[in-house]
């Protein structure tokens, strides 16, 4: 019985590496499977208008578009690697690659990539996708987040509207929230489902870290005074001060905007790419402003995870791969994937773009915190995946709710989580 598993097992991956790893379709053409997650319909036609005109001024090398989800996007890549059937090209985020990277299934970047890409890219990018002595995905989108206002109710209110040149501190913030509601509304609506990147992130402006890296390489989690700063806010918006709505923290993005639109909420916290749905959805005559988020001890600076593209390791054209790559992240293809997508390009050059300078839909202001932008906290931990889920997303909910203490937040945040790294990190050895 045994011996027939084993055979039905080998038959599998021989018939997924032949799938997955065909140098050649009968035209004498390698073929290369490039897996997209732009869901967006103009970041969709972005990447096919973009494959296809690679395939039409490279004959030799042909790229089939592979429509893949976010939504499953870290299971379904880790079944095909193990089966043999990965993409070539794949499009993921930089918080999921630390496992796949250790774990052997990504290809090492550094040396298939053009001098002109790498430099194109800030050093601060490159971290995020970086892990150990090798380096595993190109950034090449991300979105800080931002505060998306009702520009009429902040200028009837009469409060200093803040710019990227003089923010509003996070005090500064809970004051004018505290200002703006009454009756029924709230200077602010946190959409926190997902309440530990937004936590985290944001919190690198007040200089938390959380995750402390030590000499011998093994990360500590620590709740400091620094790490206290955004969590306490959203807190005492919600529990004290009364002027975050309650019945917003459990929900996603999405669902703020009908409330937002109907006036209930001042502000919302999003990413930069909703000003897309906001634009679409918004009704006649609303008028909405983006405003960036609050700035601590260490200004505007906040973590994001870029959008990557990586090759798999088992991909027998790694070459062309990157070159394809190189291709889709030319400085105008970046200005074109980073307007689809309604985001930023990780690259100086497309930076530079008059498109992303608008005042219109805020870009201009997105733009002007592209140099504050850092590697998210938890880039290169492993095991943050299992400690977001099993353990910091609930503690963080439940501390934002008000039925547990700042104290026993960092209890579990500290004691629980370390034990759970603690696994992860007795043996760091790649496949």
């Amino acid at each position: 019985m045994r011996a027939r598993w084993f055979v039905g097992v080998l038959v599998l991956l021989l018939a997924g590496c032949t799938g997955a790893g065909t140098p050649e379709d009968e035209g004498g053409r390698i073929t290369l499977r490039f897996q997209s997650l732009a869901w967006q319909e103009e970041s969709v036609e972005a990447n096919k208008a973009l494959v296809k005109e690679w395939n039409a001024t490279h004959p030799g090398v042909k790229v089939e578009y592979v429509q893949g989800s976010w939504d499953s996007v870290h299971d379904q890549l880790l079944t095909s690697f193990e089966g043999g059937e990965a993409p070539d090209i794949i499009h993921d985020a930089s918080d999921d690659l630390a496992d796949f990277a250790y774990g052997g299934y990504l290809a090492d970047l550094e040396k298939l990539l053009p001098e002109r890409l790498k430099s194109d890219i800030p050093r601060r990018s490159w971290q995020t996708a970086t892990f150990g002595d090798g380096v595993y995905g190109v950034p090449f989108l991300q979105e800080p987040r931002v505060l998306v206002a009702n520009a009429k109710w902040l200028k009837e209110s009469g409060v200093r509207i803040p710019t990227p040149e003089h923010p509003w501190s996070w005090a500064e913030f809970r004051r004018i929230t505290r200002q703006l509601s009454g009756d029924g509304k709230y200077g602010v609506a946190w959409p926190l489902k997902e309440p530990v990147s937004a936590t985290l992130n944001l919190s690198l402006s007040a200089g938390g870290q959380l995750f402390h890296r030590g000499a011998d390489g093994k990360v500590a989690i620590r709740f400091e005074k620094a790490d206290e700063t955004v969590p306490r806010t959203i807190h005492d918006q919600a529990n004290t001060d009364r002027s975050a709505s309650p019945t917003t923290l459990g929900s996603g993005g999405s669902d703020t905007l009908p409330g937002f639109f109907g006036g209930r909420y001042a502000m919302v916290p999003l990413g930069f790419s909703y000003r897309q749905q906001i634009a679409q959805q918004a009704p006649k005559g609303f008028r909405w402003q983006v405003l960036p988020a609050p700035a601590g001890a260490d200004g505007l600076t906040q973590g994001v995870s870029p959008q990557t593209l990586s090759v798999a390791e088992d991909c027998p054209h790694k070459k062309e791969a990157a070159a394809f790559i190189d291709f889709l992240l030319r400085p105008k293809n970046m200005v074109r994937l980073a307007l689809g997508d309604w985001m930023l390009p990780t690259g100086t050059e497309a930076l530079k773009d008059p498109a992303l300078h608008t005042a219109k839909d805020g870009w201009a202001t997105g733009t002007a915190l592209a140099s504050r932008l850092s590697p998210a906290p938890a880039q290169s931990v492993r095991g943050y995946p299992e400690w977001k889920d099993k353990v910091a997303t609930p503690a963080f909910q439940e501390y934002y709710s008000g039925a547990i203490g700042l104290g026993e937040l960092r209890k579990r945040l500290e004691d629980d989580g370390n034990l759970v790294l603690a696994r992860y990190q007795r043996s760091t050895t790649r496949r």
